[in-house]
């Protein structure tokens, strides 16, 4: 595949994400508190969780490693952050979270595979054949890069873990308290975020920038819309709390 090629189909890629972006702020992915039967055939939601993100932890890891290109520092850095993220969203979140007997649709499940293995093979496959050669690791966007996407993780992580022991608690849910939810109601969404803008940013990369876009179209709306539910359902909900972003959104 040509790089010009490649270019367009991130572009369109990058497009479709935006399409989708406006489309969720209307309707919201019915899954987690938004599940709904109304979207065909139900599945079991760990499953669910694990298929959905398998593609992207195969296929970018083997598109890089196994493409022509050699490997620098730089591409085991990436192979790796992205492997460290994936490894913990397929094989240890989905049997962590406290959703026993929980179903979500099997559209949301397929969804979420073409999604995820587009993305995968989109930067796989840049690692793996069309990435420049010998980039240096000690630049400014590396650096920086690294450090967003660790912070990224730990709010990602720290949040996961902070939910998870919520809903253990058992009664339903309740308001998330203490921390960045002083301030924001979805940190793992926002911890996430800034992890690929990290990602992106090391990479210095088309496909890495998509996958960034790509992330903040599907995340904005759906810590929009967990916002909104919140204020909905518990009338003592912090007015001050914003959706996503401390203080804008």
């Amino acid at each position: 595949m040509s790089i010009n090629y490649f270019t367009y189909i991130n572009l369109v890629w990058i497009f479709i994400a935006l399409v989708i972006s406006v489309v969720l702020l209307y309707v919201k992915a019915p899954y987690g508190r938004h599940t709904s039967k109304n979207w065909g055939p139900m599945v079991s939601n760990k499953w669910g969780w694990f298929f959905m993100e398998i593609p992207a932890l195969l296929l970018m890891p083997l598109l890089a490693i196994f493409g022509d290109r050699e490997k620098d520092v730089l591409s085991w850095i990436l192979i790796g952050l992205w492997s460290l993220h994936y490894i913990n969203r397929t094989l240890i979140f989905p049997f962590r979270i406290k959703t026993k007997g929980k179903k979500m649709p099997l559209f949301i499940v397929l969804s979420a595979v073409f999604f995820n293995g587009i993305n995968g093979f989109l930067n796989g496959y840049w690692l793996g054949l069309l990435a420049p050669k010998d980039a240096n690791v000690i630049t400014w966007n590396v650096i920086l890069g690294l450090i967003l996407f660790a912070i990224g993780m730990f709010i990602n992580q720290k949040t996961d873990s902070k939910l998870i022991a919520l809903r253990a608690a058992g009664n339903g849910y309740k308001i998330p308290k203490g921390w960045l939810f002083n301030y924001i109601s979805c940190p793992n969404h926002f911890g996430e975020i800034l992890e690929w803008i990290g990602f992106a940013l090391a990479a210095f990369s088309l496909p890495g920038a998509t996958f960034a876009i790509w992330t903040f179209c599907n995340l904005a709306p759906r810590a929009i819309a967990h916002h909104k539910w919140y204020k909905t359902h518990f009338t003592d909900y912090p007015k001050e709390r914003k959706a996503l972003i401390p203080f804008i959104i």
